[in-house]
């Protein structure tokens, strides 16, 4: 049985600053949309930041895939939260994670922890560590470590993308309006379409998001 989340608005989180972590440009609305939306309206989103630039939906070589899916990305964000918001990308190669301890994985978690100190985040959404994809697992792994020691107190919390909620506490966005999460995912046409030739698609039924976010609590490290 799952936990009834608490709205995160009734929450001692409703006045945190998140910084969304996602692992390919797409990942953002479909697991962490309405919380984007939620807390870029309130002026408490500090970033957006991509793991990896998503050109592994693509056979190698998909001639300009990379700028494309940045610009989805961007439009996909803009029609979330408006224009303006901060968007980091991490610069990791998709389906190729660095491994924990790492030099790739110990430069990103530098330059991560400095991010969270400079925007004084408090609260760190990542894709949960039990999802089927490699960088969703290590975007969890990337993100626990960098709130681990980024010295002060941060929270994480993990989002689901390709996986079921589970019995942990839980945080609730409010709900976005009808539509927008939808319109938000549209902007991922390279996801959608063979605008860019073969490669992978979003099923009709992963469409299907709720108005809502569902913000599995993890750890607060101090």
């Amino acid at each position: 049985m799952v936990i009834p989340a608490r709205l995160l608005s009734h929450s001692r989180w409703r006045n945190a600053r998140w910084l969304v972590l996602a692992p390919h440009p797409d990942d953002e609305t479909l697991g962490a949309g309405a919380l984007i939306a939620e807390t870029a309206r309130d002026g408490r989103l500090a970033a957006i930041a991509y793991l990896t630039d998503g050109t592994g939906s693509h056979p190698a070589g998909t001639a300009g895939l990379a700028s494309v899916r940045r610009r989805e990305a961007r439009l996909a964000i803009q029609r979330l939260a408006g224009a303006g918001q901060r968007i980091v990308s991490v610069g990791w190669q998709d389906a190729r994670p660095a491994e924990p301890s790492s030099a790739p994985f110990e430069r990103s978690r530098l330059a991560l922890g400095a991010l969270i100190r400079a925007e004084r985040i408090d609260a760190i959404a990542v894709t949960a560590e039990n999802e089927t994809h490699c960088d969703h697992v290590a975007a969890y792994l990337l993100a626990r470590a960098v709130a681990a020691s980024a010295r002060r107190a941060v929270a994480l919390f993990a989002y689901r993308v390709w996986s079921d909620a589970d019995r942990r506490p839980a945080l609730r966005t409010n709900a976005m309006p009808a539509g927008r999460r939808r319109h938000a995912l549209a902007a991922h046409r390279s996801q959608l379409s063979p605008s860019m030739g073969p490669g992978f698609r979003l099923s009709a039924s992963e469409g299907q998001m709720p108005g809502f976010d569902r913000l599995e609590l993890r750890d607060v490290h101090r």
